[in-house]
């Protein structure tokens, strides 16, 4: 079998054998989205052209991310205020455990309470020199993610508290069973969520949910879905995070370095037909990492059912 046919047999194989999504009796599949903090006054322009658009589609919640080492935090809390003063949407926070005392981070809780802000994602955090670099808790704060769960639902008991599982396994745990031990956890702390890092071999999620609810976990693991378009992005984010890339993705995206708008609907496509043999093995709510970009989320999100209602304008 030449080169070629062997990259065919394994996209048949892969995504493409997925059931299609007119298969599925579940309807429409629940949805969040994760923006992060904008930048400059240009990028947060940007952004709030792509939070209204994405609005209309409804998401359950919409988080917004903290940088490496807290270095986000104005931006972050600037972004989830606007988020809950001027939409419909419910925001989450990124909340992390670096660079901040338990006092701080007890602060900035009750101040998102306040606020409005009752949803919080809690994250352990990158180290503030970077993936890589090691992790040191900081001095009299929250070591971990599973004490920072447990410290928020000190604050207030009505926080609604997601955190994150890998998949893969995280980079830095000793071993897959410690990892799940680790999301066991922060969920028995009071997390009621747990949102992947994101992924794209399916039978490596469905391996990690059976493998979860054989530990025990019974609350819902929400993939996360990232639309790609840029490849070589891609593979410097996944070598950092310790997630894999399958040897199909590289020939769907190979020769299009040049051809953005054909990328784009190959991203569209590979996550849409990941989505939809997720949904064919029970899965029926995504989180999708935006990029803070609309178009490619809008696309998918119309592929798997998901869809602005039509205006009376538009029906008459």
């Amino acid at each position: 079998m030449s080169d070629h046919q062997s990259a065919v047999a394994a996209l048949r194989s892969g995504l493409l054998s997925a059931d299609p999504a007119h298969d599925f009796d579940a309807g429409p599949p629940r949805i969040s989205f994760e923006f992060f903090p904008p930048k400059t006054p240009e990028m947060e322009a940007r952004l709030w052209e792509v939070v209204k658009r994405l609005e209309p589609l409804s998401p359950r919640f919409v988080s917004v991310t903290y940088g490496a080492g807290g270095s986000t935090r104005e931006r972050t809390h600037a972004t989830v205020r606007r988020i809950r003063q001027e939409t419909g949407l419910e925001p989450a926070a990124h909340l992390t455990c670096v660079a901040a005392t338990r006092d701080e981070i007890d602060e900035v809780a009750r101040a998102y309470w306040d606020a409005g802000i009752k949803h919080i994602v809690a994250l352990r955090g990158d180290p503030p020199g970077g993936i890589g670099t090691g992790y040191v808790p900081h001095p009299g704060g929250y070591a971990y993610a599973a004490e920072l769960v447990e410290g928020l639902k000190r604050v207030n008991g009505g926080f609604e508290i997601s955190v994150a599982a890998y998949p893969e396994t995280h980079p830095e745990a000793r071993s897959a069973g410690h990892d799940l031990d680790n999301l066991k956890q922060k969920l028995d702390a009071g997390a009621s969520r747990a949102i992947t890092q994101f992924f794209f071999d399916v039978d490596l999620f469905l391996g990690f949910r059976d493998r979860a609810r054989a530990a025990g976990i019974t609350v819902p693991i929400v993939p996360g879905i990232l639309p790609v378009t840029n490849f070589a992005q891609l593979k410097r984010m996944a070598a950092g995070c310790g997630a894999s890339i399958p040897a199909w993705m590289a020939g769907h995206f190979d020769g299009l370095d040049d051809d953005p708008d054909t990328r784009r609907l190959v991203a569209a496509s590979v996550a849409a037909e990941q989505c939809r043999r997720l949904q064919a093995n029970g899965v029926h709510e995504f989180h999708f990492y935006t990029l803070n970009r609309a178009d490619l989320t809008v696309a998918i999100c119309h592929l798997l059912g998901v869809r602005a209602p039509r205006s009376a304008a538009a029906v008459a």
